[in-house]
């Protein structure tokens, strides 16, 4: 059963990717994202970004559902610049890496000068030595911690609808606008009590039932 829902986990991060990939973040240095198999019914490809770094030393990191934001120093945000030259003089780095053994996926965008991404799989604690300077940087930003950050309230989501149902109650529909099936952003405003990100909702419109979810958009951001 368990190898079932990893299978599943995947096979939705994986179009989770591919949808995500026109979604862009003004002036980002870096962006990570990365996907742990969590709770039964999570949709992993509505969970925040990992890491956000800004060429103004913003920083945005998230959970599961929810993001904190701060600002880094100049000194700070030129440290990871440099751990970001580093990975992009790896030699012969493709778009897609192992790191090692474990279903853990992180997709890494390099933003500033050619534009880089790449999806490495694996625990980063089992990469080889020529992959050091990658792995210990994806390790590093899954857990980085600021004594700065604070709790970062977004102004819209980014709503996902499907049919479909979860274990539980069923919430009613807030907006005079219809729920149908497709995705688009709506304001924050409207769904100050409902689960976020990862964690979706069951929503009962007349006699049809919808899996919901609402990934926390950054400034700027234009899915």
């Amino acid at each position: 059963m368990r190898a079932q829902r990893l299978i599943v986990a995947l096979a939705a991060l994986s179009l989770g990717v591919q949808g995500a990939s026109a979604a862009e973040i003004p002036d980002a240095l870096v962006v990570l994202e990365t996907y742990l198999e969590g709770h039964p019914g999570d949709s992993p490809e509505a969970a925040p970004p990992r890491f956000v770094l800004l060429q103004d030393g913003q920083v945005f990191v998230g959970g599961t559902s929810h993001v904190v934001a701060g600002r880094l120093s100049s000194g700070e945000t030129k440290a990871i610049e440099k751990r970001l030259s580093a990975v992009r003089r790896l030699s012969g780095l493709g778009s897609s890496v192992s790191l090692g053994p474990g279903a853990a996926r992180h997709r890494l965008r390099l933003r500033k000068g050619r534009p880089l991404e790449i999806l490495a799989t694996g625990d980063p604690a089992g990469a080889p030595q020529a992959l050091q300077p990658l792995a210990s940087l994806i390790a590093d930003l899954e857990s980085f911690e600021h004594p700065g950050l604070k709790p970062y309230a977004p102004k819209e989501y980014w709503l996902t609808a499907r049919l479909g149902s979860l274990p539980g109650g069923c919430r009613s529909w807030p907006s005079p606008e219809p729920l149908t099936e497709g995705s688009r952003t709506v304001p924050a405003s409207h769904y100050s009590t409902w689960p976020t990100g990862a964690r979706p909702a069951s929503v009962c419109v007349d006699d049809k039932v919808f899996v919901v979810t609402l990934r926390p958009l950054l400034p700027g951001e234009k899915p």
